[in-house]
């Protein structure tokens, strides 16, 4: 059972106000206590009765009213965490500044939990100096201010300052729930190439050798690292369902063969590699160019057909091998992934520190996989292991927590390299 907090749903006047609808349901149905406080513009894009029924609670926008419950204190200060989607340009100036001109405002002068700004804007306003200096002033101040997506805006226009999707919000309220301090800005500068998903291996133009990799783990890793700062590239591999996350560039990829090359490509300019995604060790020697038929079809032998297997490239250890041999100059530090299951030779972590002698990465993630374990599901937990021989246990809880553990690890291994 979720424990339930009091967070605080701020939401600024722009036309992305009606996503925040969506947000206000899904934390109020993950079990917490949720109150929309808006400014007087978000309220002519969606009413007040609306974000009334959605949370239970009543919707305030001056300081003027119910002036004897002290609102705009008593909320900032009894809130476990404020989010404020979507976050304007003039709502994130109005921050910068310490205005208190409303209950928004206020309130975010009177918390002292974290507060999260959800961005949303045109792309000319996202990079003007004014917002450029706004957002690094609240990021120094310890508030965390997202990346925004990229994508359809108002009108025919695109491009970078679109309102992450709700789903993507919420994930990140949750982590700052579980641990406040999981979202420094610590790695401005640092290029992340990060690979997720599973790879699929063409047997006809209809079936494939695959796995049961979902690619969260991979994305949350993006997600999280592309927040602290990161410039951040992820190979997408199969990963039905995932959108992509915001301030991400994706590529998308199918078959090992296809990661392989996006790796040669990607990797010479970055400094960290995280190796996240479930590569198919064979692949079919020949791909059958039309549907291989059923043998009771008529016409067709009766044994079904024999498929030859081939090895596939290690991606991980031709990267390591690549840095070694000088091709990659700026790789800092290479992180693999290890789904491993105990055998009769040995437990998980036996095989997998066999794996990281074996492939030479600095830091290898370990998960214990079964049946509802690490594939498929939304939590995780393992081991990360270190090439110096240091063992770190990653506690249970969501893949997103766990990718904040991982970013914290390469953001120390930089440091100490």
């Amino acid at each position: 059972m979720t424990e339930r907090k009091q967070i605080i749903v701020g939401v600024a006047g722009g036309i992305a106000a009606y996503k925040a609808c969506t947000l206000v349901r899904q934390l109020s149905e993950a079990g917490h206590s949720v109150r929309v406080v808006p400014t007087e513009s978000a309220l002519k894009f969606v009413g007040a009765a609306t974000f009334e029924a959605l949370s239970g609670n009543p919707v305030r926008t001056t300081v003027f009213e119910n002036v004897d419950e002290v609102l705009h204190v008593r909320i900032g200060q009894e809130a476990d965490l404020v989010v404020v989607a979507p976050a304007t340009a003039d709502l994130i100036a109005r921050a910068a500044s310490g205005r208190a001109d409303d209950l928004l405002t206020a309130t975010l002068l009177t918390a002292r939990c974290p507060v999260l700004f959800a961005p949303a804007m045109h792309t000319e306003m996202w990079h003007h100096p004014a917002t450029v200096d706004n957002v690094a002033t609240l990021r120094r101040r310890g508030a965390i201010v997202l990346e925004p997506a990229a994508g359809r805006l108002t009108g025919a226009d695109s491009g970078s300052g679109r309102l992450p999707e709700a789903e993507e919000i919420s994930t990140f309220a949750q982590l700052l729930l579980e641990r406040p301090d999981a979202l420094p800005y610590d790695m401005s500068g640092v290029k992340v190439l990060v690979s997720a998903g599973g790879t699929r291996e063409p047997i006809d133009p209809v079936r494939f050798i695959g796995n049961r990799s979902s690619g969260k783990q991979g994305y949350a890793v993006a997600r999280v690292a592309a927040q602290r700062g990161a410039d951040v590239t992820l190979i997408a591999g199969n990963t039905v369902g995932l959108g992509d996350p915001a301030g991400v560039e994706v590529v998308h990829i199918g078959s090992a063969d296809q990661l392989n090359d996006a790796v040669s490509k990607h990797a010479p300019e970055s400094h960290v590699l995280v190796m996240a995604a479930a590569v198919a060790d064979f692949r079919p020697t020949h791909v059958a160019t039309s549907k291989i038929k059923k043998s009771h079809e008529p016409g067709h032998a009766s044994d079904a057909p024999a498929i030859e297997l081939t090895r596939t490239e290690d991606v991980l250890a031709t990267a390591v091998r690549a840095r070694t041999d000088g091709q990659l100059p700026n790789m800092k530090a290479i992180v693999g992934f290890a789904a491993e299951t105990g055998d009769a030779n040995g437990d998980v972590l036996f095989h997998a520190r066999a794996k990281l002698a074996r492939k030479g990465c600095d830091l290898l993630v370990v998960n214990a996989v079964g049946e509802g374990r690490a594939f498929e599901v939304d939590n995780n937990d393992g081991w990360l292991l270190s090439a110096d021989g240091n063992e770190v246990a990653l506690e249970h809880g969501s893949k997103t927590l766990m990718a904040s553990r991982i970013v914290d690890a390469i953001g120390a291994f930089l440091r100490l390299g």
